[in-house]
């Protein structure tokens, strides 16, 4: 195992770890990167990289390797889940003149294997369970369940919203269970039996539960939904705990015919229980800090989690640029004071599961809350020129 006291250790290898890493070694800065997982699996889900996400992986040197996979959709559509009467629909065909970037849909596999790709194989070490940490003013020592340790001049905690870096910073707090699960496929689109669901991700609505369906691929070869339905809390927080599709057909009998069909193709799906909490006053304590999930886990409504954890990770990494080692605790405390304010706020929002979140007054001043709720503000932000203060 490395024991390099000028490494940052980042624990966990999920999108906003691999990025963190990424980003830190684009500016010469030492990680290692520990992950609990024994490998990697291409969990079936997918993901938006919004504008503001898309940003960081241009800079990550990523962006054209995305272009050539991913489905870029031409609208964002709210739909009557039984009778279909459109209720809103965003035009995504402007975004990248808009924003600057591309608004892109992916399998979450292809986005890891994208940011793995940057990361030489020497830095990520699989089945390191974190168990505890103990830090000084000069370093982090690390223990793992495996029995071994590790040491390091910083640490981030990008281990999710279970994040054991969490529990040992601010003590033990079990997040908050929004009383919904997710169900989660992608499977070959050639099962939909000729169906075409077009160049848009529809939302399609009910008083209770929705679902959203898109393509993930630039061939339009796979399909992917989620939904997001009232139940207890499963035993299990878990990517690859199994749904019952008899169940999930069963939630949606009342849908309109295009959703029943793409759950009648579905040939299997997994069920992700929805948590969050209430934005964190702090994200970290001397070397130890968090990043993605960890510090600002949110639900899935405005598709800004991973996003939100990406831009945390370029800033980090801008924030300890050029500092000295003596310095970083006060970087760390930097990263803190610029991320906060903008994740926290998405965080609020995306907990409020609005229908219409980006229908807002267009006159409205900048600074007003009204006015955070918008696109722009979301999709118009940039983390690799965004002011350090």
């Amino acid at each position: 195992m490395p024991n390099q006291m000028q490494d940052i250790a980042i624990i966990g290898a999920g999108m906003g770890g691999l990025a963190a890493a990424a980003a830190l070694r684009q500016r010469g800065i030492r990680v290692q990167v520990y992950e609990q997982a024994e490998r990697f699996l291409r969990i079936g889900a997918g993901i938006q990289m919004s504008a503001n996400a898309m940003k960081v992986h241009r800079m990550l040197g990523l962006e054209e390797r995305l272009r050539k996979t991913a489905f870029q959709h031409r609208a964002r559509r709210h739909r009557n889940h039984d009778t279909g009467a459109y209720e809103s629909e965003f035009d995504m065909s402007v975004v990248e003149q808009k924003f600057g970037a591309p608004h892109l849909m992916m399998h979450r596999g292809d986005l890891h294997a994208a940011l793995l790709s940057l990361v030489p194989d020497e830095v990520v070490h699989l089945n390191k369970k974190l168990i505890n940490l103990e830090q000084d003013a000069n370093g982090v020592t690390l223990f793992f369940a495996d029995g071994t340790r590790a040491s390091a001049s910083a640490v981030i905690g990008a281990d999710g919203v279970h994040s054991v870096v969490r529990a040992q910073l601010f003590g033990a707090e079990r997040p908050h269970y929004t009383g919904r699960i997710a169900y989660r496929s992608t499977f070959p689109s050639a099962r939909l039996g000729g169906l075409d669901i077009g160049d848009i991700s529809t939302k399609w609505w009910s008083p209770d539960r929705h679902i959203v369906i898109y393509y993930v691929t630039k061939q339009k070869d796979e399909v992917y939904f989620t939904t997001s339905i009232p139940a207890a809390a499963p035993d299990l927080e878990s990517w690859s705990l199994k749904g019952d599709l008899t169940e999930l057909r069963e939630a949606f009998a009342a849908f309109h015919p295009e959703v029943r069909q793409v759950l009648a193709a579905c040939p299997e799906a997994n069920k992700w229980p929805i948590y969050d909490r209430d934005p964190q006053e702090r994200w970290g304590i001397g070397r130890v800090y968090l990043l993605g999930d960890a510090c600002h886990p949110m639900t899935p409504y405005m598709a800004q989690g991973a996003a939100t954890a990406i831009e945390d990770a370029a800033i980090l990494a801008r924030c300890l640029e050029g500092v000295a080692h003596a310095d970083w605790p006060l970087a760390l405390q930097r990263y803190e004071q610029v991320r906060r304010p903008r994740a926290s706020h998405i965080q609020s929002l995306s907990n409020l599961n609005k229908r219409n979140w980006m229908r807002v007054d267009p006159n409205a001043p900048h600074d007003s809350v009204k006015e955070k709720s918008d696109p722009d503000w979301v999709y118009g932000y940039d983390a690799c020129t965004a002011p350090l203060q």
